[in-house]
C-alpha cells in the first residue's frame, strides 16, 4: 500500500510544478504592479519568417516546421490563387525585398532580437530589424477608422497573467512570410503573451480577415530571452544593403 501511495505522489508532483508563477512552479518575474514583467530582449528560434507553414529547404531557405495551428491556412479560393501568384513572384513582390516594415505579426518572428520595455499603461517593443518600433497601449480604445497603418493600432489588457493585445487598422502592404502568405486591410489580430518562466514567453496570434480567409486561424511559438552579457539591440538597416 505504501508503495502505491508513493507512486501516486511521484506521478502527481510534475503536474503541480507546471503552473507558472504558483507555489512549486517556475517563478516568473513580476513588475511593481504585480503583472508579469515581459521586459527584456527576446528572439524566436524558428523559420516562420521564410514560411509560416511546414516547408522543405530551398535556396537560401532553411527547412522548418510550421507555426500555424492545425497546419493549414484557411484561404478563400480566390485568395489562395493570389497567394500562389505571390509565391511565384516572391523575389520581387515580397514587401520585405523593398525594405518595407514587415508589419505585425511578421515583425515578431523576423530572425532578429527585439526589446520589450513595460510600464503599467504602455509597452514599447524596439526591433533590431529596420529599427522597427511597436507601441501597445493599456489605456483607451481604438481610434475611429478606417486607418491604413503598417502595424495597426494596438490596445491591450491583462487577463490573469496573459497580456492580450487587440489590433486593427492595417494596410494591405505586408505579408506574413517570404512564401507569399498575405492579408487584406480588413485584418484583425488578437495577440496573447504568456510567460512560462523567466526566459520563455508563449506568443500566440489569431488572425481574422474575411476578405482572405474562411475563418479565423492561429499561430503559436515560443519567444526566448537572450541572456548574453552586455547584450543590446543593434541595427539592421535593410535599405543600406539594397544596392
Amino acid at each position: 500500500m505504501l508503495s502505491l501511495v508513493a507512486a501516486a505522489l511521484l506521478l502527481s508532483t510534475p503536474a503541480a510544478a507546471q503552473a507558472p508563477g504558483q507555489a512549486g512552479g517556475p517563478a516568473i518575474p513580476r513588475a511593481p504592479d504585480g503583472k508579469p514583467d515581459l521586459s527584456g530582449i527576446w528572439q524566436v528560434l524558428n523559420t516562420a519568417a521564410w514560411d509560416i507553414e511546414d516547408h522543405s529547404a530551398g535556396k537560401g531557405v532553411p527547412a522548418g516546421q510550421g507555426v500555424v495551428e492545425g497546419g493549414e491556412i484557411p484561404y478563400l479560393p480566390a485568395a489562395l490563387a493570389k497567394r500562389d501568384d505571390n509565391y511565384r513572384n516572391r523575389a520581387t513582390a515580397d514587401p520585405e525585398t523593398k525594405c518595407f516594415l514587415p508589419g505585425v505579426p511578421r515583425l515578431m518572428y523576423m530572425p532578429f532580437p527585439f526589446q520589450i520595455v513595460q510600464t503599467p499603461n504602455h509597452i514599447v517593443m524596439a526591433f533590431e530589424y529596420v529599427n522597427g518600433v511597436r507601441h501597445i497601449f493599456l489605456t483607451g480604445g481604438h481610434p475611429e477608422g478606417p486607418i491604413d497603418w503598417w502595424q495597426g493600432d494596438a490596445r491591450a489588457r491583462w487577463e490573469g497573467d496573459t497580456l492580450i493585445v487587440d489590433l486593427v487598422h492595417f494596410n494591405d502592404e505586408t505579408w506574413f512570410d517570404r512564401a507569399g502568405n498575405f492579408h487584406s486591410d480588413a485584418m484583425h489580430l488578437v495577440e496573447r503573451y504568456t510567460m512560462l518562466d523567466r526566459d520563455h514567453i508563449t506568443y500566440e496570434v489569431t488572425v481574422e480577415d474575411p476578405k482572405v480567409f474562411s475563418r479565423p486561424w492561429t499561430m503559436r511559438m515560443p519567444l526566448y530571452r537572450r541572456i548574453e552579457k552586455n547584450l543590446q539591440i543593434l541595427e539592421y538597416v535593410c535599405q543600406a544593403f539594397r544596392y
